[in-house]
């Protein structure tokens, strides 16, 4: 790690070049009554104002960006997967069904989105987190798999691209998610936690795999 870590919430690595991700529907169940070894987080709570409406609902290569990542999620074996909504909550959880979390303070950013994420999860007896972001489509499933590879209670992982540069996905392992969340505020996420605690951040390679690049103007959006 010898490169200075860039946000994971908002790193931007390369062009976006994701292949197809659609193994179909998927129903997370209830929150509580998994006891698998990671789960799937992604935050999808934003208005996209740049886009006239939430990037949850933004259609990209014929699917809806919020089921595109959330069927990742699925495919890379996390559970339970948990969506958290926010803009147009209605809309969005109508697509997502049982996995989503409203966050009602979703207008403060993003930290408040992975406060919500984490405080679900408490009910559950998971080891970790991986935590994506619905606005990165080039993010798939074997990325994922990669970071839970790694999981631990005590791990914390980040997606590693050219450069060694830090990206998403992230994992949280469970002993630190009370410290990820009292460091959440505004748009930062995870970016505070993870720099206080470099030492343990493992890197886990994922350039050969993955695309981290976020959508964040409407021509990004090939449809």
């Amino acid at each position: 790690m010898d490169s200075e870590p860039v946000d994971p919430m908002d790193a931007d690595p390369g062009p976006v070049n994701p292949g197809p991700v659609n193994p179909g529907p998927v129903n997370p169940g209830p929150v509580a009554e998994s006891t698998d070894r990671v789960a799937g987080l992604l935050l999808a709570a934003g208005s996209g104002r740049r886009y006239g409406g939430p990037k949850a609902l933004v259609s990209f290569q014929g699917r809806p960006l919020v089921l595109r990542s959330r069927d990742v999620l699925v495919a890379a074996g996390c559970a339970p997967v948990l969506v958290v909504v926010g803009a147009q909550a209605e809309a969005v959880t109508a697509l997502v069904g049982s996995g989503a979390v409203r966050n009602p303070a979703w207008p403060t950013g993003m930290g408040s989105s992975l406060r919500a994420g984490l405080a679900a999860l408490e009910v559950t007896a998971v080891t970790a987190v991986v935590v994506v972001l619905v606005d990165m489509p080039g993010v798939g499933a074997e990325a994922v798999r990669r970071l839970a590879a790694v999981a631990r209670p005590d791990v914390l992982a980040v997606a590693g691209y050219h450069g060694n540069r830090w990206g998403h996905p992230v994992l949280l392992g469970r002993e630190h998610w009370t410290g990820a969340a009292a460091s959440a505020r505004r748009d930062r996420g995870a970016r505070d936690y993870l720099r206080q605690h470099r030492g343990l951040v493992r890197v886990v390679p994922c350039a050969d795999v993955a695309d981290a690049t976020d959508l964040d103007v409407p021509p990004m959006i090939r449809r």
